[in-house]
């Protein structure tokens, strides 16, 4: 899987619009297009520290539900 598959596959995984996602992870607007489009190639770091942080937050996510449900009792 190249460049512009892997970023639009990550970005989709979140649910995210790219403007949505470039303001979450503080990327720029047009490099994230530039990457979506193959004009541009995103160091192999920046792909790992992604899938890093979306796979943790949506685990944090479900945490704090739980965790919220079990204070209410």
């Amino acid at each position: 899987m190249d460049c512009k598959e892997r970023i639009r596959d990550l970005r989709e995984s979140t649910g995210l619009t790219r403007k949505e996602f470039c303001k979450v992870f503080q990327i720029p607007y047009r490099t994230v297009t530039e990457w979506e489009l193959g004009n541009r190639h995103a160091p192999e770091y920046v792909f790992r520290l992604l899938e890093y942080y979306i796979r943790n937050e949506a685990f944090a996510k479900s945490e704090s539900a739980g965790g919220n449900g079990n204070e209410e009792k």
